[in-house]
């Protein structure tokens, strides 16, 4: 346990500095995790400036600006608001006037803050950024150099790397650091898909949520948030990773293959997405299966959002509903829970290793 008595976190100015130098603030190491990110509000101006950021991300939508921009600002961002701003009030917070993931990420911060200010005391600063909205990846890293971090440790909270999360989450945080005058050194935390803490808190969750089910599901669906295929062609690994996450989950349950299967969800524009479409296995699994109790899962996600609690809670399963599906059990992200905050907690002391 350390001890904050130890060490003085009042600024001081240097010994051997002359009188009129500046107080230094005690070195810190910041540990900054990042999350996609969420609207401020589900008003029409508050969705709109949340999707042309979002939208506008290369690493999202990668097509010529020049043929994008006019059809993304001038037709998808004169509708697309409206009824995104309905998925967002239909599971907004309205108790603290924020997003699911927002009252999420918070909560799963606090809870590693506490773990790591235990165990390191003042020595560590422990905040959260999003990629798009507030708080900006900016802003937090301003805040944590203007505290005395000289170390930054970034960590994309997505178990699997893909460019349209980690790597633009990445390239934020670097774009950040360009404009800083004295740069901290810094490290980036690698996916975590294959973690043994995070595989077991994730085999954690289906049990509990199968022991308090009356009839046991006929299979498990793990739908992760989907990409063009055209981006796994290029050497994108997402789709191999999320492969894997699902079979060591399924051996660490003890399943057979018939028990458990991969899909992908939210596809958007014309092209071809990673295959099968979560949509549409959910009513062949009903129909051409006769799989009629099913459970669905999302390990892509690190907490709640639109993507589960709206895409998956109605409009998946409203298809298999239709399909003939009867019972439909959503098994939540890991979110805060504790064996959650533990994988992750230790896979932060890991990467902090010649830094404290």
């Amino acid at each position: 346990m350390f001890d904050a008595k130890m060490q003085d976190q009042t600024a001081a100015v240097p010994r051997q500095a002359p009188g009129d130098h500046p107080p230094v603030k005690p070195a810190k190491v910041g540990i900054l995790l990042a999350n996609l990110g969420t609207p401020d509000n589900y008003d029409y101006w508050s969705m709109r400036r949340y999707l042309s950021e979002f939208l506008s991300d290369r690493r999202v939508i990668d097509y010529s600006p020049w043929i994008w921009q006019p059809l993304l600002q001038l037709v998808i961002l004169s509708k697309r608001p409206f009824s995104s701003g309905a998925a967002y009030k239909s599971i907004w917070n309205e108790e603290d006037g924020e997003s699911p993931l927002m009252t999420i990420t918070k909560a799963q911060t606090t809870k590693i803050k506490d773990q790591l200010e235990a165990e390191y005391g003042n020595q560590v600063m422990v905040d959260f950024c999003m990629r798009y909205g507030n708080p900006s990846t900016k802003s937090k890293v301003r805040e944590m150099i203007d505290a005395g971090c000289r170390k930054i440790l970034f960590f994309p909270l997505y178990p699997h790397y893909a460019g349209a999360t980690s790597a633009t989450a990445c390239d934020q945080f670097f774009r950040v650091l360009m404009e800083e005058k004295w740069q901290p050194p810094a490290r980036v935390v690698e996916p975590y898909y294959e973690d043994p803490a995070y595989i077991d808190a994730l085999a954690q969750s289906v049990e509990r949520a199968y022991a308090g089910l009356e009839k046991r599901p006929d299979i498990l669906v793990c739908s992760y948030h989907g990409v063009p295929k055209r981006y796994l062609m290029e050497g994108d690994p997402y789709h191999c990773q999320c492969q894997k996450t699902t079979r060591l989950l399924k051996e660490r349950l003890g399943w057979d293959d018939t028990e458990i299967v991969t899909t992908f969800q939210s596809r958007f524009g014309p092209e071809e997405w990673l295959k099968p479409y979560t949509v549409e296995e959910v009513a062949r699994l009903a129909e051409e299966e006769g799989k009629k109790n099913i459970a669905v899962m999302a390990p892509a996600f690190s907490a709640d959002c639109i993507e589960t609690l709206e895409e998956i809670n109605e409009e998946i399963k409203e298809s298999f509903e239709e399909a003939g599906g009867e019972e439909f059990t959503y098994i939540p992200c890991l979110n805060d829970d504790d064996a959650h905050i533990a994988s992750l907690s230790k896979i932060i002391h890991t990467n902090l290793r010649g830094w404290l």
